[in-house]
């Protein structure tokens, strides 16, 4: 006669993890032995490990891990209809976007993804130039099953986008960006500019350094430099449970903070790259969003450099932080622009 065998506490755990994974995330079937082997992910960083979400977010949305172009890249999933892609900027993660996102999933299957090096995605060594970062984001949407997509890129996700649309041109159907300037593209400013732009542009150089230097003086210290960066950047001031939610993220390690100075180490690459990129312009629609009291019509300044059909939109109260300070500001921005791609119109 057999006897049953008393399962351990760490199975039992597993098991209680898997099931409130999938009653919370009805797009993705969690088991125990995904929960173990890291294949669902949770905690910090995750949908179920996400602070002050919208109501009913989890219902729509699922975090999930992908491997795409040699890197598992974390996206959160939800919604129907044609798959949109929301690439977020720097020091965020696919968070700056949940205030946005329920009611885009009316309308899209929304894709919201940690950049490598940033938030649950993995953090390489290399890979952080926008080519290779434009990859990452046409193999994440064909691990998914989408060839063809509409995409919004803000700061840091900006030059992926204008990388993606140049090196991908069939993979995307309409390209909106925010907030950001591209390297290689945008005229640089002077090394000495007056004292209020400075405040907004010198962790470009800072983040450049080697690790020595920039993250020995951040680590231990995050709570000050990105703390400041928010600040200094935002029209309205993000909550103070925001501000720390992003902070401790950025805070959990030495890698969380390698990856979020990576990108901007590989700028020279990326520079090099622009200046091919930029011998052809771009066709498809461009929606440039700059913020009033942010980059407001720098944005479209710079895109019409690249870009023969380039629409502009400022709005007027937001500073960098569109996404989290004038969220339906920027969903009114949002709608009109992709209405013809959400109808089944293409290029």
């Amino acid at each position: 006669m057999s006897t049953l065998q008393r399962p351990t506490r760490r199975e039992v755990l597993a098991t209680g993890a898997a099931a409130i994974v999938t009653s919370l995330l009805p797009r993705q079937r969690a088991t125990a032995a995904d929960v173990l082997s890291g294949s669902v992910p949770t905690g910090p960083g995750s949908v179920v490990g996400a602070p002050n979400l919208p109501a009913g977010f989890t219902n729509t949305f699922a975090s999930r891990y992908v491997d795409a172009n040699g890197v598992r890249l974390h996206a959160v999933i939800g919604g129907k209809g044609r798959p949109l892609l929301l690439v977020h900027g720097w020091p965020q993660t696919w968070y700056q976007w949940r205030l946005v996102m329920p009611a885009l999933a009316r309308d899209f299957e929304v894709i919201a993804v940690d950049q490598r090096g940033i938030g649950l995605s993995a953090k390489p060594e290399s890979g952080y130039d926008a080519g290779a970062q434009a990859s990452d984001m046409v193999a994440l949407m064909e691990a998914l099953g989408h060839r063809r997509f509409a995409m919004v890129g803000f700061d840091t996700g900006m030059p992926i986008g204008y990388a993606l649309a140049a090196d991908h041109p069939e993979r995307l159907d309409r390209l909106i960006v925010g907030e950001a300037v591209i390297t290689g593209v945008t005229p640089s400013p002077p090394l000495l500019v007056p004292g209020p732009l400075n405040k907004r542009l010198w962790h470009i150089a800072f983040n450049r350094l080697d690790g020595s230097v920039n993250e020995a003086l951040v680590q231990g210290r995050e709570d000050i430099y990105f703390g400041a960066e928010y600040a200094g950047s935002a029209g309205t001031p993000l909550p103070d449970a925001v501000v720390r939610y992003y902070v401790e993220g950025l805070a959990s390690s030495r890698d969380a903070l390698r990856g979020s100075f990576a990108s901007y180490r590989a700028i020279d690459v990326s520079i090099a790259q622009n200046e091919q990129r930029k011998k052809r312009k771009l066709t498809l629609p461009v929606l440039a969003i700059g913020g009033g009291k942010g980059l407001g019509e720098g944005v479209a300044n710079t895109m019409r450099l690249v870009a023969e059909n380039v629409e502009s939109r400022i709005i007027p109260d937001s500073g960098h932080w569109v996404a989290e300070e004038t969220p339906e500001q920027l969903l009114a921005a949002l709608t009109p622009f992709l209405a013809p791609y959400r109808d089944g119109e293409t290029q």
